[in-house]
């Protein structure tokens, strides 16, 4: 797989990455878990080039720091490690916010051990916390990198105002933040932002959690306890409409000799250079999918129909 770099003055990484969220949380979650083959995934995505690996301590919460740890056991040096602090799963009431300095100080620790590792490459902050400046908590962890247990630190979820004041203490490495065809909040101001000054940009959910890659065609196809079926683009009437969306993505994929996940991820990478999209799978199949992307190209008239499409019908949360 061809590569980038993360940020101006970062490692080297493969241009798609792997998401390792659904591993273990908020996807599927009426099926038991397949940690054999999810660790199977891992090292295939490092086989394949796709060596930017990224899990966050609320996935579980916990376990899937846990089963990267597992993964990348023989294998740390071959992998881009990125993990993330600030969001804490609260039970019924949902995810709450923690960017407390002393949070950050002990989570870093935390997620070490349970990634069996003595640093991360990037340590990133999950979501503000309205409730503490920016500058506190982006302060403390500025001190995780001086301490040698993170090489850098990223931003998710912000905007760039945040981001400056961010920079005022610390360089940001990365911005992590929702990108792809159905999902464009970050064009206007965010994303070129990122381009100006170096910083890497990842997007997440880049197959519009599995919709683009044309997997559901109705509510009922969404697994049983499964977190999508709580957002709106995928309630039935919404997702009824939505699918125009995948139809076109579909038809310039049969037209380019691709499927509708490659097409859809090559709209993400042809946003520039700095873009690393970390698109997640537990499955062989979707995974070697996925990185077939890095070798899709789309002409002029690809990127126009797909810049062309109308805005989903509802929210992403």
């Amino acid at each position: 797989m061809r590569t980038t770099t993360l940020g101006s003055k970062g490692p080297e990484v493969g241009v798609i990455g792997l998401g390792c969220m659904g591993m273990t949380h908020a996807y599927d979650m009426a099926v038991p878990r397949d940690d054999a083959t999810s660790i199977s995934v891992i090292h295939q995505a490092l086989d394949l080039g796709m060596t930017l690996i990224d899990t966050a301590d609320v996935y579980g919460p916990f376990t899937n720091e846990e089963l990267v740890g597992r993964a990348l056991a023989g294998h740390r040096e071959r992998a881009v490690l990125a993990t993330k602090v600030g969001l804490l799963s609260a039970g019924t009431a949902g995810l709450v916010r923690d960017g407390s300095p002393e949070h950050v100080r002990t989570s870093i620790d935390e997620s070490l051990r349970r990634l069996g590792t003595d640093h991360v490459d990037l340590y990133q902050l999950h979501r503000v916390d309205t409730a503490v400046p920016i500058e506190e908590t982006w302060g403390a962890m500025a001190e995780v990198v001086a301490a040698g247990k993170a090489r850098q630190i990223g931003l998710s979820e912000v905007n760039v105002d945040e981001i400056k004041r961010a920079q005022a203490v610390h360089p940001v490495a990365s911005v992590q933040s929702e990108l792809s065809v159905w999902t464009r909040d970050v064009l206007p101001d965010v994303l070129p932002y990122c381009v100006e000054q170096g910083i890497a940009f990842l997007p997440f959910s880049p197959l519009g959690r599995g919709f683009l890659a044309g997997r559901f065609a109705s509510f009922d196809d969404l697994p049983q306890d499964d977190f999508r079926r709580a957002l709106p683009r995928f309630q039935q009437d919404a997702l009824r409409a939505n699918l125009e969306i995948v139809a076109t993505v579909r038809a310039i994929a049969g037209r380019i000799g691709a499927t509708p996940a490659q097409v859809a991820l090559a709209w993400v990478l042809a946003q520039g250079n700095q873009v690393i999209p970390i698109p997640g799978t537990k499955t062989p199949k979707y995974l070697a999918d996925n990185a077939g992307a890095a070798a899709v190209t789309l002409g002029e008239p690809e990127l126009a129909e797909l810049n062309a499409l109308p805005a989903p019908e509802g929210g992403r949360y």
